[in-house]
């Protein structure tokens, strides 16, 4: 006797739905831990500028006997003769590095803005006022800036601020 049975091949339209569910979840489940680790990364470039900041700041004081005003910080010139190479955008937030937008702040910064802040202030907590040096061949000029605070938002749950002050 022979038997007339007919083989399908190919999948089912259910077996299709969960193989596509599958690889929806593991796509999610990759681009989270994805997102957490560029955000850890930029979390650890951020407390390295500001500690790496902190560094030149704190040598420029150990020579000149005050911190530099915030406007000489943009200037390369400055930096490379005053601060010992440090670069401008030493002073850029990495996600600002991504889209562009390359400043950082001469006040405080608003919770959940990702920019960085330099404050350097006088005794009774005012802001410092300063001229910056014309060429590299210029002098600094005292600020009367005795001390300073280095800011930086960190990303992730609970948006932490990284501040380090002067010592």
């Amino acid at each position: 006797m022979v038997l007339l049975t007919k083989k399908n091949k190919g999948f089912t339209i259910v077996e299709l739905l969960i193989v596509i569910v599958i690889i929806g979840i593991l796509a999610t489940l990759v681009i989270m831990t994805f997102t957490g680790i560029r955000q850890k990364d930029r979390n650890t470039q951020r407390q390295t500028d500001i500690k790496a900041v902190n560094g030149y700041v704190e040598s420029f004081y150990a020579e000149y006997g005050y911190y530099p005003y915030a406007g000489d910080m943009q200037v390369d010139a400055f930096n490379k003769k005053y601060m010992k190479g440090l670069d401008s955008k030493a002073l850029v937030d990495p996600k600002q590095k991504q889209d562009g937008t390359e400043t950082y702040s001469t006040s405080a910064v608003a919770a959940g803005t990702y920019q960085y802040s330099y404050l350097p202030l006088q005794d009774d907590n005012t802001a410092c006022t300063g001229t910056t040096p014309s060429g590299a061949t210029d002098e600094p000029t005292d600020t009367g800036c005795t001390k300073y605070t280095l800011t930086a938002n960190l990303e992730g749950p609970g948006n932490k601020t990284f501040v380090k002050e002067s010592n």
